[in-house]
């Protein structure tokens, strides 16, 4: 199972999605989940209305290859329309680990058309996985049933040929023991499809790994 650190490695709140907080999960060799959108012409990291201040997306793919980055970029699309911008950027630094995920339906088709990785959506307000076939894989997430995420569930989708990410529960503001413990003793943390999206990424590699 792969950790990605939701928003970059981050050590207090204000350094989410910021360039030392992803920084930090290069070097700590993690993926990372991040969000993306366009201002004033470019792709930048933002998770709300973007600003002068936002973190250009060229800067930090061309650290993530001068640190020689393996670990997958969950990029999350919040703005629709960027297709061209995101493609000359993955092709400027040789980019093909990595996914998309959470744009509108009508931007998954074009993503489909446009052959760019995605990731359709799988939870418990969400039963119908939206372009499942064509898709590289699934993001799992649960925002009301605590019990909804289990282990069959997960199954289901490894066994069809699809990668899994898995929203851990703080992410939520929820305890994240039972989903971890539910990962770790169905053995299904050995499967190198699975990610993990977490505001832990230390604490996960610990838990684990050892």
């Amino acid at each position: 199972m792969e950790i990605l650190a939701h928003r970059g490695f981050w050590k207090t709140v204000q350094e989410k999605n910021s360039f030392v907080a992803l920084e930090r999960a290069f070097r700590g060799g993690y993926g990372v989940e991040t969000d993306i959108r366009d201002f004033r012409g470019e792709l930048v990291i933002s998770h709300d209305i973007a600003t002068e201040t936002a973190v250009s997306l060229d800067c930090v793919l061309q650290i993530y290859k001068e640190l020689h980055g393996t670990g997958t970029l969950a990029l999350n699309v919040k703005a629709d329309g960027i297709q061209k911008l995101l493609i000359n950027l993955l092709e400027k630094y040789q980019i093909s680990n990595y996914f998309l995920f959470d744009m509108s339906v009508p931007e998954l088709v074009v993503n489909k058309e446009m052959e760019l990785r995605y990731y359709t959506r799988h939870s418990d307000v969400e039963a119908e996985c939206v372009l499942y076939e064509s898709a590289d894989g699934v993001w799992m997430d649960s925002f009301y049933n605590e019990t909804w995420l289990t282990k069959e569930r997960i199954e289901e989708h490894l066994k069809k040929g699809k990668s899994v990410c898995i929203v851990s529960p703080e992410l939520h503001k929820k305890e994240h023991n039972e989903v971890w413990d539910m990962l770790k003793q169905s053995g299904l943390y050995q499967y190198p499809e699975l990610k993990l999206c977490t505001d832990y990424p230390d604490k996960a590699k610990e838990y684990f790994y050892g």
